[in-house]
């Protein structure tokens, strides 16, 4: 039960969090509009919008969103899945803290949820420290 509240939760959530934001990258992509779009800041649409103009990061930054979602998801290697998405969840971090205050709940709720999957899998990562 305790691995259940500690593990499963946060994987499945975290990986439903990122599913959303692929599904809604890649429609974008396909029809010029967002399926959903929290308030941002101005400069946050200016970053945003450069993403999206830039031509490959955008579909880039949607597959490796997809890939980790689902990883997390299946439980198929999800160590593997978090740690594609972890550079991800920095830059919406960063992003949140300096560029979209308003969306800085977002960012604790994946620090949460990331912080609570990197102790459940840190024997996983433990190579990589040595």
């Amino acid at each position: 039960m305790k691995t259940f509240f500690l593990v499963t939760i946060p994987r499945v959530l975290l990986g439903v969090i990122f599913l959303i934001s692929a599904v809604d990258g890649f429609w974008w992509l396909a029809t010029g509009m967002n399926l959903i779009h929290p308030p941002t800041s101005p400069r946050g649409v200016v970053f945003e919008t450069a993403l999206q103009d830039s031509g490959f990061l955008w579909p880039f930054l949607k597959a490796v969103n997809l890939t980790g979602a689902l990883s997390l998801i299946a439980n198929v290697v999800p160590a593997f899945g978090l740690a594609l998405i972890a550079p991800v969840m920095a830059v919406i971090v960063l992003f949140h803290a300096t560029i979209n205050p308003q969306g800085l709940p977002v960012a604790v709720i994946l620090v949460v949820l990331g912080s609570m999957l990197v102790w459940a899998y840190r024997d996983r990562y433990a190579a990589l420290f040595r």
